[in-house]
């Protein structure tokens, strides 16, 4: 199957607003959880996940935060602006650094109002903090195909972007979420292991997991380690084009540890992600191990993975899985790297050959969207009936909603 023939339209379902969960639910375990396994469609809670699990497994998480990315300026004339903080300008290696700019930085942005904004003027806003005022400006730098340059300056300048964000922004819901984001939002928008800032969107398979969990995977000898994928705004973009091929995926940024790598190498056959993003990570790196065993003098830019060349370039290379993730950490070792920083666009979609991955835990996503295709890579034509199945039996849909757990073969019996 060639994924740049394949039509959207075929990858759809009816989704009734009021299934899309608005709020969390009180516990973030008490989810519904769907378990899907060669055919067989089972239903329980979070809670219960580790039973499901085969003894021995590795989970992979994305330990990427969510930044309060939207910032809501007024005009002298009355009038709202709000720049929505995409990603960094390109003049920064990674999000981190960018992250920790000070005194003045440059962001990629979507703004809500651009008319309103005429170039050459400054907004200006004051933030009131219990440790003194800040002031913000935001001057509009260039204009870019689907969004805008944006400079931004504050004093005091010892704060770094990220703490300004802190102060200054909101939370960025989804815009299927139809209300503003409150207070409780800033905890249950995040996952509890959230640490790495950058995302603009929740890695959300993670939202329903506790300390409880995490416990019960440890009693069941299930290891966990973490990536991060920043996500961007590019996750709820739809797919407007009819085939594939005229689609472009959205670029995030990935920072992996050497020892997670090597994690990966000790338990190829039984690695589970949580959520897409960690999938598209850990899969990411099959491939760059893929080109360092072609090309062993590979720079780390074109490390980074593309949208097509998996299909038409990389698939033509018959290499296993630990190969290749020993080629990788090799180049690693080589160049004393103990982290690995770098980009993938990689597009997961029927016709995929997974490579490292047994199974995926994940929520129920939208019609038409990337990460439905990517759910049908992983079942096949099941997605219909597990979508069915959960359309039919009360689960919550998207962000805040209910998930499942999804196996791409055969695993041990549950305890």
């Amino acid at each position: 199957m060639d994924p740049k023939q394949l039509q959207i339209k075929d990858f759809t379902y009816a989704l009734p607003e009021n299934r899309i969960a608005a709020y969390p639910l009180a516990s973030r375990d008490a989810s519904k959880l769907l378990v899907y396994e060669q055919g067989n469609i089972t239903e329980d809670v979070y809670h219960h996940i580790a039973g499901y699990l085969p003894e021995g497994a590795l989970l992979l998480l994305n330990d990427t935060r969510v930044v309060e990315a939207r910032l809501l300026f007024q005009k002298p004339t009355g009038g709202s602006i709000e720049i929505f903080c995409l990603s960094p300008h390109a003049r920064y290696a990674d999000v981190t650094t960018a992250m920790l700019q000070k005194n003045r930085v440059w962001w990629n942005c979507l703004i809500g109002g651009a008319s309103k904004w005429k170039r050459g003027a400054v907004l200006e806003k004051k933030i009131v903090t219990g440790t003194g005022d800040i002031i913000l400006k935001a001057l509009l730098a260039e204009r870019l195909p689907d969004s805008f340059t944006v400079e931004m300056q504050w004093e005091p300048g010892d704060l770094s972007f990220a703490d300004i964000l802190h102060h200054a922004g909101v939370m960025p819901l989804p815009p299927y979420i139809k209300r503003e984001a409150d207070e409780n939002d800033r905890e249950r928008y995040q996952t509890i292991y959230a640490r790495q800032e950058g995302s603009v969107a929740a890695p959300t398979a993670g939202l329903h997991f506790t300390n409880d969990i995490f416990q019960s995977l440890r009693d069941k000898h299930i290891a966990h380690d973490f990536v991060t994928l920043h996500v961007g705004a590019g996750t709820f973009k739809p797919v407007k084009a009819e085939r594939m091929e005229d689609h472009a995926m959205h670029t995030e940024f990935i920072d992996v540890r050497y020892e997670t790598i090597e994690k990966l190498l000790q338990n190829t056959g039984k690695v589970f992600c949580v959520g897409t993003t960690s999938l598209r990570t850990v899969e990411s790196l099959y491939w760059m191990g893929v080109k360092v065993k072609q090309h062993e003098g590979i720079d780390v830019d074109s490390l980074a993975i593309t949208q097509w060349e998996v299909y038409e370039i990389l698939s033509a290379y018959t290499v296993p899985a630990d190969e290749s993730l020993l080629a990788l950490l090799g180049w690693m070792k080589r160049r004393h790297m103990n982290r690995l920083l770098t980009q993938t666009q990689i597009l997961i979609a029927p016709g995929y050959p997974f490579k490292i991955i047994s199974g995926l835990i994940t929520n129920f996503h939208q019609p038409q969207s990337t990460l439905l295709l990517l759910v049908a890579a992983l079942i096949g034509e099941q997605w219909k009936a597990v979508y069915r199945y959960a359309l039919e039996n009360n689960f919550r849909f998207l962000s805040y909603g209910d998930g499942c757990l999804l196996f791409t073969g055969a695993k041990e019996t549950p305890s």
